[in-house]
């Protein structure tokens, strides 16, 4: 797998969010950003998402699906770990409020490019490391990923401001907004095995967490780009998919050759759970 210059416990370069009162700067956690790029990456946030009729699988997707749609493919809230699991009081930092947009419709999936021979056990201190990493040595307020997942399939809360919030998150850069970071702990480049129950909880937090917006894992969403440093010059209007690689808004190699192609199989699993055909 390609690196470009930023190695664990920091899995990329994310954008630092300004203090309470500061004019609001939206910046991306990004887990193969080079370091020059994080100089730049410090742009005015591009809000909202534009509007098209609910299709099938592929289709431009609105995000405001129907209320009726939305209830129809709810899918149960898998077991997500809170923050207090990994984060301990001595090594909680201060930080302003979460910030919020009105609605997830889409994820970007992650790896931390980190080691993958660690026992699950560790994981909270794995998360507390990377936290440390984002709020210590680069200044940011928090962890950037929403979410994490580690290769036993436990699902653990990372950004603060509640887990079926849409939590504003730093993770992709150019399209934070409307969107959630999930970040699977260890490096998947070409050959890697994933364990299923890695996969199986990529899904079930996909269905559950697009579901509360209506949205089917299997469509395309169009979401604006904020900053000029991603795929896409800001203010584009840009159709990705709703559960999408990092790769796809961000030039980088994350999540890495091995998750990748299972992208497909995850927004298949991801939709049956919704109970869509």
């Amino acid at each position: 797998m390609r690196r470009t210059g930023v190695r664990w416990p920091w899995p990329a370069a994310a954008a630092r969010r300004r203090p309470a009162g500061a004019k609001h700067a939206v910046v991306a956690l990004l887990c193969c950003l080079p370091v020059a790029a994080v100089v730049g990456a410090l742009a005015a946030g591009a809000r909202g998402i534009g509007h098209a009729p609910a299709g099938r699988p592929g289709d431009l997707l609105s995000a405001d699906a129907p209320q009726a749609a939305v209830a129809a493919h709810h899918a149960p809230r898998p077991r997500i770990l809170p923050r207090e699991v990994w984060l301990d009081a001595a090594s909680r930092r201060p930080q302003p409020p979460a910030r919020y947009d009105d609605k997830v419709v889409a994820l970007f999936l992650h790896h931390t490019d980190s080691p993958n021979d660690y026992a699950c056990s560790d994981t909270p201190a794995i998360i507390r490391r990377l936290y440390a990493g984002h709020t210590g040595a680069r200044h940011w307020d928090d962890i950037g990923y929403n979410f994490l997942v580690d290769r036993c399939g436990t699902i653990y809360e990372g950004r603060a401001g509640g887990v079926a919030s849409a939590v504003t998150g730093a993770h992709t850069q150019g399209f934070n907004h409307r969107t959630a970071g999930i970040a699977v702990i260890g490096t998947f480049s070409a050959g890697t095995p994933v364990p299923h129950a890695l996969t199986h909880a990529i899904a079930a937090l996909a269905a559950w967490k697009l579901g509360l917006a209506g949205i089917d894992p299997r469509a395309s969403v169009p979401l604006v780009s904020s900053n000029g440093l991603s795929r896409y010059p800001a203010g584009t209007t840009a159709l990705l998919p709703a559960l999408a690689g990092h790769r796809d808004g961000f030039p980088t190699d994350c999540p890495g050759a091995a998750l990748t192609v299972r992208l497909p199989a995850l927004r298949e699993a991801a939709a049956r759970l919704q109970g869509r055909t």
